[in-house]
C-alpha cells in the first residue's frame, strides 16, 4: 500500500515536472571500497553501483555490495535496485526521492533479508567541479522493524567525465556505512 501511495505522488507531480538541476547528472557509473561499522565485528570489502536516468525527471539505479566480516569467515552481500524522481528547485539544485527494492544477504546460505527502501533529499552543485548531496531515508525488510538513516555525500570530479565518490549512511541505532571510490559520468 505504501509503495501505491508513493507512485500515485510521483506520477501527479509529472504535469509540473522540469529538468534536472544545472551540472547535475543522474547517468554514472561508480566502483570501490565499502566498509560497514556495527557494535559487534566490522566489515569491509568492495561495491558497484550506478543510474540511468530515462527521463529528465526519472531515473533508475541499482548497487551491489560483497563484504566480508573481520575475523571470520562470514560475509554478507548487499543488493538494491529501484528508481527516483528529481526535480530542479533553484538553479544547482535538485529535489530527489528514491524508492528501492533491497537485498541483504548472508554468504553460504545464510539467511536472507528482502524489503524496500525510501529516500529523499536534496543534491546541488556547490562548485563547478564538486556536487553534495543530502538525503534521509527508511529501510523496512521481512527480518527488521524498520530503519530510518541518513546519508550524505559527495561527488568530486576531476574532469568532465572522471571523478571520485564519497558516501557515508548513518543508520538508527549506531551503525555507519560508507563507501569510497572512482565515479564515472556522462
Amino acid at each position: 500500500m505504501k509503495r501505491l501511495v508513493i507512485a500515485i505522488a510521483l506520477a501527479a507531480t509529472l504535469p509540473f515536472a522540469a529538468s534536472a538541476a544545472d551540472g547535475i547528472s543522474y547517468n554514472s557509473v561508480k566502483g570501490g571500497y565499502v566498509a560497514t561499522n556495527t557494535d559487534g565485528p566490522d566489515a569491509d570489502g568492495w561495491s558497484l553501483g550506478g543510474s540511468v536516468a530515462v527521463h529528465p525527471n526519472f531515473h533508475l539505479f541499482a548497487d551491489y555490495g560483497n563484504q566480508d566480516i573481520k575475523h571470520s569467515s562470514a560475509g554478507f552481500e548487499q543488493s538494491r535496485i529501484g528508481g527516483g524522481y528529481n526535480t530542479a528547485i533553484g538553479k544547482n539544485t535538485d529535489f530527489v526521492a528514491d524508492i528501492g527494492y533491497d537485498v541483504i544477504k548472508a554468504k553460504h546460505g545464510g539467511p536472507k533479508a528482502e524489503g524496500y527502501s525510501v529516500e529523499t533529499g536534496v543534491r546541488s552543485l556547490l562548485m563547478p567541479n564538486v556536487e553534495g548531496y543530502a538525503k534521509v531515508g527508511y529501510m523496512d525488510t521481512n527480518k527488521t522493524s524498520g530503519e530510518a538513516y541518513g546519508r550524505l555525500g559527495t561527488n568530486v570530479m576531476f574532469n568532465q567525465n572522471w571523478g571520485i565518490n564519497a558516501d557515508v549512511r548513518l543508520i538508527q541505532g549506531g551503525d555507519t556505512q560508507w563507501f569510497v571510490g572512482p565515479r564515472f559520468t556522462w
